[in-house]
């Protein structure tokens, strides 16, 4: 309610300013009249791009994003083979996640990869928050402390500790942000949650299959410390994600899904290694270094 009465005072007081303008020049009321226009759209949680600098492909991010707002949450929503709304899971730690699989919708990195698919073509940011902060695609880093000072419409927002994200959200500007927060709510605007576990922000520049840039497959794939399946686990691609490989080496050989290769590849935004087995290309791959 405050927010609409907020909305409203800022009309009243734009009519104000255009009576005014007859009597003392329309150029300095029409700007004047147009910050209070995008001041009241803040304050009623418009879902739109609200500041100035961002890249035509952040803007129609933005877009796509907030096309969703009223949209279902849902754990797991929006990671099927193409981007789109799907039906969620039931979050074993979120008892409101309960009637996930019946709602259509997206949770918190569905609706990013849905919006950057939409923008840019093609599925430049695949896989869940973690995937998604630490992708190639991503051209520049915000710290926690920086706040929103340096950020744009299009970035996105990331929370989590200790080398884990749980949570993202695009950013609007004028410090709001559309995000799918929880089960048991839908797609909304909110305001920038800096306080708690906030990480930080990235800037995406998705680029055409920029050089080093590969795909894996397959589905529930490790990536390991060292290039050996006995070496510890580090992270999992649920499903097909864009990786950046900095190098590749001969070391143990794997046999999975019916091939059998010794190439290691090194992703250095994981600092893990994958088995070639699981990136789609030659077994040894064409353009990529080998690691000293």
């Amino acid at each position: 309610m405050a927010g609409r009465t907020t909305a409203v005072a800022a009309v009243t007081a734009l009519t104000l300013l255009t009576t005014w303008a007859g009597a003392h020049g329309a150029t300095a009321a029409t700007t004047t009249a147009t910050a209070a226009t995008a001041a009241a759209a803040t304050a009623a949680g418009e879902c739109r791009v609200l500041a100035p600098g961002a890249s035509a492909v952040a803007q129609k991010a933005v877009a796509a994003a907030c096309e969703q707002i009223g949209v279902w949450y849902t754990w797991g929503g929006g990671h099927g083979p193409q981007p789109g709304p799907t039906y969620g899971q039931v979050d074993p730690s979120d008892p409101d996640s309960a009637h996930d699989p019946e709602r259509l919708g997206f949770d918190c990195s569905g609706l990013v990869r849905y919006a950057y698919h939409r923008a840019a073509g093609g599925d430049p940011l695949t896989g869940n928050a973690y995937h998604q902060f630490h992708s190639p695609q991503v051209q520049q880093r915000f710290t926690a402390a920086q706040g929103t000072a340096p950020l744009l419409p299009g970035d996105l927002l990331a929370w989590g500790s200790g080398g884990s994200v749980h949570h993202i959200a695009i950013y609007l500007g004028a410090g709001k942000m559309v995000e799918a927060r929880e089960s048991g709510t839908r797609i909304t605007v909110s305001d920038v949650r800096l306080g708690g576990d906030y990480a930080g922000a990235v800037r995406i520049a998705p680029a055409a299959q920029a050089p080093g840039t590969f795909s894996t497959w397959g589905t529930d794939v490790w990536t390991h410390e060292e290039p050996s399946t006995t070496s510890p686990r580090v992270h999992k691609f649920p499903g097909p994600t864009t990786v950046r490989i900095d190098c590749q080496k001969h070391a143990e050989p794997v046999t999975a899904e019916g091939y059998t290769n010794d190439a290691w590849s090194y992703l250095p935004e994981y600092g893990a290694w994958i088995t070639n087995i699981y990136i789609k290309g030659p077994a040894w791959l064409d353009g990529v270094r080998t690691c000293p």
